[in-house]
């Protein structure tokens, strides 16, 4: 019998967030990053999306209203990653990031994708990239994925705001 093999065409539809303050995370994702939102659950709960979709995040004080942030050293999430449909569109982001003095806590070219890293206010990793055309990703001789992790140049990312 053949191990079985998820579809293709799987996707990860949505994550579920818990927060502290709900205001607070809609600042961040609505506001800072641009999410609209869908449909909010009384003063617990938001529903928030790219495109008009049902919901990408949801983002919820159900078991975690004014909590502290969870340690770094613990297991759960590591970050949430938000694909961009071109580069032009994570300068941009970029940008509002720096005109909002907004941290990095990296920045990395993996060869697949270029990626901009932050925390959200409750200290959830959140990752914002762009993946590189296929036949741009590296490869080993026999043909394997060689992803890598180097320094992303921010000057050369934000240069695709002024390009046609």
């Amino acid at each position: 019998m053949e191990p079985y093999k998820i579809p293709a065409q799987t996707r990860i539809g949505h994550i579920h967030l818990k927060v502290a303050d709900l205001d607070r995370s809609l600042r961040f994702y609505r506001d800072l990053l641009g999410f609209e939102v869908t449909m909010m659950y009384g003063d617990q709960a938001a529903f928030i999306s790219a495109g008009g979709y049902h919901h990408h995040i949801g983002l919820n004080t159900w078991y975690s209203k004014n909590a502290p942030k969870a340690p770094k050293q613990n297991v759960g999430l590591f970050h949430t990653a938000i694909l961009y449909p071109e580069r032009k569109d994570l300068a941009t982001i970029l940008q509002r990031l720096i005109d909002e003095n907004y941290p990095l806590t990296g920045a990395s070219d993996h060869g697949v994708s270029e990626a901009l890293y932050l925390d959200d206010p409750d200290g959830n990793g959140v990752e914002l990239y762009w993946d590189k055309a296929h036949d741009q990703w590296p490869t080993l001789e026999d043909g394997t994925l060689n992803m890598y992790t180097k320094a992303l140049d921010l000057n050369n990312l934000l240069q695709e705001i002024n390009q046609g």
